[in-house]
């Protein structure tokens, strides 16, 4: 594959650990609130349990809906991210139209499951209201080497949606090194992902501020080739300020500020908006507003 005859496929651990600790060196301090509210605008408001339903779900969109009346110094969320059936649920309750309804789709969270199967569920999300889809890449394909279906299965998605944003999951807690995570990284990036996501938040691990690091670079790498600019989303495990605050240095210190904004730059989170919130406003630990 051409992709791969383009950028150098190998990552030296070594050099993502030097990188690493210089960047984590560079944490702004987690009293910084304005830079808190930041961070909280960049959060996709996640509710991916089997126990979700009309009423669980319908009242986190009440809560989005009401936050700028019970804290009017805050941005809202990103997006409300939910299970396909839940789109409509969201869609009907949701009242702000900056925040952005995305859903799950394409066999989550294993993506083992036929790709006209996977189609199907996603442009039946999207009908429902989906804006954003977050599909998880085929990673039993990928590892066994089947590479030209991976991006047949991905090109295919991304044609049949059009302009609605493809997050595209690596699973990086499933890939044995670096060097997968990033090869898996370019594949996404060049088969039409919109942008690429670490975990689903369902194995462990999930994110780390290591494979942050390698898709981070993949990305620039990418971006300086061909000026195409892909989003970026850590997921799974990033529940405090202090966790968000290093995949934010990590994108500012490695994509630029030109990347920290929510059109290329989501976390995933469904815990970290009380965490935030909580900090900025003095509650105590156990605060829940969502």
């Amino acid at each position: 594959m051409k992709i791969f005859s383009d950028f150098n496929l190998t990552v030296d651990p070594e050099e993502i650990k030097h990188l690493l600790d210089k960047i984590t060196s560079r944490i702004p301090p987690a009293g910084n609130r304005e830079l808190l509210k930041k961070i909280f605008s960049f959060i996709d408001l996640t509710s991916l349990s089997e126990r979700d339903n009309i009423d669980n779900i319908s009242r986190l969109c009440e809560k989005a809906n009401q936050l700028g009346e019970a804290y009017p110094s805050m941005p809202n969320v990103a997006a409300i991210c939910v299970y396909p059936e839940m789109v409509g649920v969201v869609k009907e309750y949701l009242d702000n139209p900056l925040v952005t309804i995305a859903s799950v789709g394409g066999g989550f969270p294993a993506s083992q499951t036929y790709t006209n199967i996977k189609v199907m569920e996603i442009e039946q999300a999207i009908k429902q209201g989906a804006e954003e889809i977050d599909m998880v890449l085929p990673v039993g394909k990928f590892l066994m080497g089947d590479l030209e279906y991976v991006q047949y299965e991905i090109e295919v998605i991304k044609e049949r949606i059009g302009t609605v944003h493809l997050k595209l999951i690596l699973e990086t807690g499933s890939l044995q090194d670096y060097s997968l995570i990033r090869k898996a990284s370019l594949l996404a990036i060049d088969s039409g992902a919109d942008f690429i996501k670490t975990s689903t938040g369902k194995i462990s691990p999930g994110a780390t501020p290591g494979a942050m690091v390698v898709m981070c670079n993949a990305i620039n790498d990418y971006y300086n080739r061909t000026g195409k600019k892909i989003g970026i989303k850590p997921a799974g495990g990033i529940a405090d300020p202090e966790t968000a605050l290093l995949y934010y240095t990590i994108v500012k210190e490695i994509l630029g500020e030109k990347w920290l904004d929510s059109e290329f730059f989501r976390i995933g989170a469904s815990r970290l908006a009380n965490r935030i919130l909580a900090d900025i406003f003095d509650k105590g630990p156990d605060f829940g507003y969502f």
